[in-house]
């Protein structure tokens, strides 16, 4: 995949939270912001922001999704990258911004901001040029990436890529990883039995694959799948991308 658009090495940059982290994974957005400001990146985080509007563009709400995002439009007046640590609400903003809000005055607006987003681990493998050293015991992870991250961001690329910089990690591959989890936002709520299905599925798949644990650079699917396992009482649990990769590179005790 050619590099992002951005700016080479940034010395600043905004930081879109995303309100699942901030609300159910404070501590992944943290890892993700010292990661970036170990590289010598200053972090800023505009404390207005909130969602980025998908919960309601994809329940067919492109009205309500407009001015959840709207509300967002007026947080990133500098030119710097807009690092967003959630491969699909970075797709939201990038891709779907400017045709949800085609024809509306803010349009410009929505287009510019739109274009200065960069997904986190993207932004880490493509712009920083971060070279991890491991400084963790052996271990097998598999990575799960969300559906729609995969298709608008190639999250799973970058994800790949950045795993396979430490030393003492093995990447194993585990079976559909390219299947959904089985959350997909309002998805879950509207089809409650189909979704448990798919999580279940998943859950299986990552257990059998012989990692010790799985990470993700996506918080819906994150708490989806770990609460399965949490339900039927496995031990085997996933974390945010960030705060894997900081742990194995001595950031984090």
């Amino acid at each position: 995949m050619p590099a992002t658009s951005a700016p080479a090495r940034p010395g600043d940059v905004y930081f879109f939270g995303t309100c699942l982290l901030d609300l159910f994974l404070p501590e992944a957005g943290l890892d993700a912001m010292t990661l970036l400001e170990r590289e010598g990146v200053r972090v800023h985080f505009p404390q207005a922001q909130s969602c980025c509007g998908q919960p309601a563009f994809t329940s067919g709400q492109p009205g309500e999704a407009r001015e959840v995002a709207r509300s967002q439009l007026g947080l990133f007046d500098q030119p710097w990258p807009i690092v967003v640590p959630s491969g699909s609400c970075g797709g939201m903003i990038k891709h779907h911004w400017p045709t949800l809000f085609a024809g509306d005055a803010d349009e410009a607006r929505a287009c510019a901001v739109a274009g200065r987003v960069v997904e986190f681990a993207d932004f880490l493998l493509n712009v920083l040029r971060i070279e991890l050293r491991d400084q963790g015991k052996p271990t097998k992870v598999a990575v799960h990436t969300s559906c729609s991250a995969r298709r608008e961001m190639n999250t799973h690329v970058h994800g790949w890529a950045l795993v396979d910089q430490l030393a003492q990690v093995e990447r194993v591959v585990h079976d559909h990883e390219s299947e959904c989890c089985g959350f997909g936002g309002v998805f879950s709520l509207r089809h409650p039995d189909i979704s448990g299905a798919m999580v279940s599925d998943k859950s299986a798949a990552l257990q059998d694959s012989g990692a010790v644990e799985f990470v993700t650079a996506d918080g819906g699917c994150l708490l989806n799948i770990n609460g399965k396992l949490a339900h039927d009482g496995k031990a085997f649990r996933g974390k945010h991308l960030a705060s894997f990769l900081l742990e194995r590179t001595g950031g984090k005790a």
